[in-house]
């Protein structure tokens, strides 16, 4: 085996540059979205363990919905990506483009072993341009295949020197095989199908083994004629060491799976349900289909599912030659490598074994997968067609006849294949573009018409994405989540009877109950969200609440471990006023997800209409622990503390709403409840920053404008109130308290009793019996002199607030004033204010917000908060409410200030009588 020199590694890389350059600038599209944005395992606050306890999707295995695809080491590998740069998708598709690049390289290293230097670079060549690969290397996820290549080589260039002199078995080599065979397969599962190459290899190349002469051999010892050579012992022991390495590789990779199968659906793969002879028929028709995409990869799909290809239900279908060809040639060629020993059959023996090999676990042969055909898993078959290619050309090209012609088409068959990967690239920059160019090449595929629809749906052009939908039923009226789309479509565009007709049609399509047999294996669990949605929907209309239980029940009784149906339920029942139950549910959702920081929040919501706020800060605290950047529970717990009025939790409900107002600086109510605590601290000029922040985030925050002339109005800067007060009256007109504020100010500061007339006027248009607002008109009537009016003012005021005896004060002394003609012109407040404004600030309502589960963006989005990573459901809203505190610490407050009140009545009772 030559070595491979710089230039060749050089020339390698440089035409994965070249063909791949333009992925760097696609996003994350197709299953990028669950593996990459929806995958929690690659955030730093997940513990490492969890990647080797969850499949590659982030489910854990124990689940029933897990995928079973245990790939641990290439999560960890979008773990570091997100290290570095977060979710930003051009550093995954440099590392994927990387990848490529060695596996490429080691490939060509591989190809020494059976071709000449020439040939090996070409088939080195060619497999780093081929179409085929876009989806391995484009595609995020493909990284699976690409990391499993690069140990799956090296494990069998390793194998490779095992070899010792004399036939001597070396074993550090087949120790090192043994091990980067499982790094192989915990990138991904076809990693373990190398062993069978290192089988065929010690056999066939490194011991020269032909199929007569081992069944000549295997005869004479069967007939007592003869005995083993000692040769073929070491490699019976060889063998047997790899055989129960490989056997425990696969009982360890069961256990992981917990003995269960991934559940698949007859959408996913419409074969492998099928009745015989179709299924067989189907299967092995779908070996030449791979083979053409490897010949001639003109038109690819990212999506073969459903009806991409029709069922074969018939000996007499026209497909069946191409199946009879394809294993006639396939049969020739190995008969060709197994009964001579010439170095070109032990070539094509080697390529024959890298297509077959690892293409086994995707063929259907042991076990059911979820797709028809996938371009990805021909990532390491396609190494044995170039070899197949590469050896084909080399003969050719030796003949001096076609010499300069095989130079011209190889040239042609790779320029083209570079062309075509770099304008297949392009396809992946986005859902749309990916599963438009799909709809090119099969509008059969009822899933491909849903995909566009979502990349519509999230681009909220809904009336577009419905059209695609709509085609969606027409390609496969009994496709569930089709129907399911389209509801959620309709519900969009608040159509919400189309949108029920649309998911009652849905929920007409489930598999009903048979007794004895388990519901969940017949039907993607995705599906049973059906319930959800069309509960959902109906549980807007008040009437049809106990309607919308019991689909959520009905859902339950069907999967008792769906998780989603007790969230939704708990929702529910807090809408109905059964905090009880809904605790219930929320504790039933716990048991099946513990770690679930939403779940943790939704609890403490329930708590809080409990009245029970320790235990909300307990739960919301847990929640933090889990996720310590959960937004909502940041907010909410720090509302909770600044609201229990205990001064010792003021600093931490602080450093909460600072990390809220880093994870949502567009958020106004973040700074506006730390000027409420700043204020609470007597931080005068740090509140005033937060509230202008605020305001400026949001120039109609009725609360921060409020509350913030409010405390220009008590730090003695009533003329910078003003402004503020003229902003909110701007928005909110019937602001009455803001009203109240401003005529204050304009009658003891800027001693304009026409213009705090107007406000207590307006004030008494809105709600004539404002006691407040009649009193300090009383005043102003009182200021221009008019004492006739004043009292009947007064008068009328008393009759409004008959307990309250400063009215009644009041009026006696302008009775006083009347009978003894003595007035004397004296401003009735002159130090203080007309009637003050009850409360010295008015915080937010409190945002309550019931979080749901997050689930994996599903190529067939089946829930109506489909594309949320965090679907939330509003259990309160967030308002600029005043509301008044009722804190031990206000009680003080308001006391003092009824102090201060008396004590200006006595002024205003000495002014009056004249002394």
């Amino acid at each position: 085996m030559a070595d491979i020199n710089l230039k060749e590694v050089t020339l390698i890389v440089g035409v994965v540059a070249v063909c791949y350059w333009n992925s760097l600038f696609c996003g994350f599209v197709f299953d990028d979205v669950s593996a990459i944005l929806d995958n929690k395992d690659l955030h730093p606050s997940t513990p490492l363990k969890t990647l080797f306890q969850n499949d590659f999707w982030g489910t854990p295995m124990s689940e029933e919905r897990s995928h079973k695809s245990y790939r641990p080491l290439t999560v960890l590998t979008f773990r570091l990506n997100y290290l570095f740069s977060e979710l930003t998708p051009m550093s995954y598709h440099l590392l994927n483009m990387i990848f490529h690049a060695v596996v490429s390289v080691i490939f060509l290293k591989v190809c020494r072993l059976f071709l000449n230097n020439q040939s090996s670079m070409i088939a080195s060549l060619l497999f780093a341009v081929h179409p085929i690969h876009t989806e391995a290397v484009t595609g995020v996820v493909g990284r699976a295949e690409l990391l499993s290549s690069i140990f799956f080589l090296a494990a069998f260039l390793s194998y490779t020197k095992s070899k010792g002199p004399d036939n001597s078995i070396v074993w550090t080599p087949i120790a090192l095989t043994v091990f980067l065979v499982a790094v192989a397969t915990l990138c991904k599962e076809q990693g373990i199908t190398v062993v069978g190459i290192c089988c065929v290899y010690e056999v066939f190349i490194a011991q020269g083994y032909t199929l007569p002469l081992l069944c000549t051999t295997a005869g004479q010892f069967l007939r007592g004629k003869g005995s083993i050579p000692f040769s073929m012992l070491q490699t019976l022991i060889k063998l047997i060491v790899l055989m129960f390495s490989t056997l425990l590789l696969v009982v360890i990779r069961v256990q992981v799976i917990q003995s269960q199968l991934p559940v698949f659906t007859r959408f996913d793969n419409p074969a492998a349900v099928s009745p015989t002879p179709t299924r067989q028929l189907t299967f092995n028709y779908l070996l030449p289909v791979n083979a053409w995409l490897l010949l001639n990869p003109s038109e690819l799909c990212c999506d073969w599912t459903m009806g991409t290809i029709p069922l074969i239900e018939s000996f007499l279908d026209v497909r069946n030659l191409a199946t009879f060809i394809f294993f006639c040639f396939l049969g020739a060629l190995g008969v060709f490598s197994l009964r001579y020993p010439s170095n070109s059959s032990k070539t094509v023996l080697m390529a024959l074994s890298l297509m077959a090999l690892p293409f086994i676990p995707a063929s259907n042969l042991f076990f059911p997968v979820g797709f028809v055909v996938a371009e990805r898993v021909l990532y390491v078959p396609s190494m044995g067609f170039c070899i197949l290619v590469a050896h084909g050309w080399q003969k050719i090209s030796n003949k001096s006849v076609f010499k300069k012609l095989s130079w011209v088409c190889l040239s042609l068959v790779i320029f083209t294949h570079a062309l075509k990967t770099l304008h297949r690239n392009w396809d992946w920059e986005s859902e749309y573009t990916l599963f438009m160019s799909a709809l090119k090449v099969n509008k059969n595929n009822a899933k491909l018409w849903n995909n566009v629809g979502h990349a519509l749906e999230n681009e909220k052009n809904f009336e577009r994405a419905l059209k695609y939908f709509l085609q969606a039923t027409h390609v496969q009226p009994d496709d569930i989540g089709a129907h399911m789309n389209v509801g959620r479509t309709y519900k969009n565009l608040n159509r919400t009877k189309e949108a029920e007709e649309s998911y009652m049609t849905a929920k007409s399509l489930m598999p009903q109950i048979i007794p004895g047999k388990k519901y969940a294996a017949r039907i993607a669990p995705n599906h049973l969200n059906v319930y959800i949605n069309l509960a959902n929907l109906i549980r807007a209309n008040e009437s049809r609440l106990e309607e919308a239980d019991q689909l959520y029940r009905q859902a339950i009784s069907m999967r008792p471990d769906f998780k989603q149906a007790y969230i939704s339920r708990g929702e529910l029942l807090l809408k109905m006023n059964k905090p009880i139950k809904a605790k219930e549910a929320y504790l039933k959702a716990l048991e099946l997800d513990r770690n679930n920081a939403d779940l943790w929040y939704n609890l403490a919501i329930v708590h809080i209409e409990l009245k029970e706020p320790n235990e909300a800060l307990k739960n919301f605290n847990h929640a933090l622990e889990l996720n310590p950047k959960h937004k909502l529970a940041l907010f909410n717990s720090a509302i909770l503390m600044q609201e229990s009025g205990e001064v010792r939790l003021r600093p931490e409900a602080r450093k909460r709403l600072l990390s809220y107002i880093n994870e949502e600086p567009q958020d106004a109510n973040g700074y506006f409840n730390l000027g409420m605590l700043a204020m609470d601290d007597k931080k005068d000029s740090e509140a005033e920053i937060w509230m202008k922040k605020a305001i400026k985030l949001q120039a109609d925050f009725r609360s921060a404008l409020f509350n913030l002339a409010l405390l220009y109005s008590q730090t003695a800067k009533e003329l910078m109130a003003l402004p503020v007060l003229e902003e909110l009256l701007k928005y909110y007109p019937d602001h009455i308290k803001g009203l109240i504020l401003k005529g204050d100010i304009l009658m003891n500061q800027k001693k304009d009793i026409r213009g705090a007339k107007k406000c207590f006027e307006k004030i008494l248009e809105m709600d004539p019996g404002n006691v407040q607002g009649k009193h300090n008109l009383c005043v102003v009537y009182f200021e221009e002199k008019d004492l006739l009016k004043a009292e009947r003012c007064l008068v009328e005021t008393l009759a409004l607030a008959p307990h309250e005896e400063y009215i009644q004060r009041h009026l006696n002394i302008v009775r006083d004033k009347i009978s003894s003609s003595s007035f004397v012109e004296q401003p009735i407040f002159p130090a203080g204010k007309t009637s003050g404004v009850e409360g010295d600030k008015i915080p937010t309502e409190n945002v309550k917000e019931i979080k749901s589960e997050p689930r994996p963006t599903q190529i067939i989005k089946t829930n109506d908060n489909k594309s949320q990573s965090k679907a939330s459901k509003q259990l309160g809203k967030s308002t600029d409410k005043e509301i008044p505190h009722k804190t031990t610490k206000e009680i003080k407050e308001i006391e003092k200030k009824r102090v201060a009140a008396l004590k200006r009545l006595e002024e205003i009772e000495r002014i009056l009588n004249g002394e």
